[in-house]
């Protein structure tokens, strides 16, 4: 899919993106895409970022990664996730303002940091209806208000990632009603799986 530069407006500042449209005559579902820990290397050209990118693809969403405040050419300063959600609440404004792009039933989606991320924007984003999150560090925060909002939660993790460990993950699952993939041998990196994140993704998703 071929991706366009984008500068989105975060309150002041200003946030790289790269946003995808693909061609079609209908109105396009949107998914936005959170990239993990600024503090830790974490971008949105990192290798599990871009395999949730190719799920959604291959669904035919128009899609939407971008910077965290701090991070690559966007502005500002990492911020403890304060500021961070209001980045992804501006990236998914940002898209759904797009033409061509349908108004509801979007998608936030994230990885590691920028999946605890996107469950807590998601809640609060009338426009989200789907929440997916890969590898959400579960000792994080409480995701138990996550139930009461009615949105649908997908997750994918691995059976090896000690950030994610499958008890706590397959716990909250449960908790919310959400739909649960674990891949087998991965652990929080999927250095070598990523193509196991786009398959079972794009299965929770159908």
């Amino acid at each position: 899919m071929k991706e366009e530069s984008v500068v989105i407006p975060s309150g002041q500042l200003k946030l790289e993106g790269l946003i995808a449209r693909p061609s079609a005559d209908r109105q396009t579902r949107a998914a936005v895409v959170c990239h993990p820990h600024p503090l830790y290397g974490g971008s949105m050209h990192n290798n599990v970022v871009e395999a949730i990118l190719e799920a959604f693809w291959k669904l035919g969403f128009a899609t939407l990664r971008f910077n965290f405040r701090g991070v690559g050419s966007s502005g500002g300063e990492h911020s403890g996730a304060v500021g961070e959600m209001d980045d992804a609440k501006a990236a998914m404004k940002f898209v759904l303002a797009q033409s061509g792009i349908a108004p509801a039933s979007a998608v936030m989606a994230g990885y590691s940091f920028g999946a605890a991320i996107a469950m807590r924007a998601g809640v609060e984003t009338k426009e989200v209806g789907t929440i997916a999150a890969i590898a959400l560090p579960v000792a994080m925060g409480d995701f138990s208000s996550v139930a009461r909002s009615g949105k649908r939660i997908v997750l994918v993790a691995g059976d090896r990632d000690a950030y994610c460990p499958e008890p706590a993950i397959s716990q909250l699952a449960g908790s919310l009603a959400a739909s649960l993939r674990v891949i087998k041998g991965a652990d929080h990196f999927f250095g070598g799986d990523e193509q196991s994140i786009t398959s079972e993704l794009a299965k929770l998703m159908t």
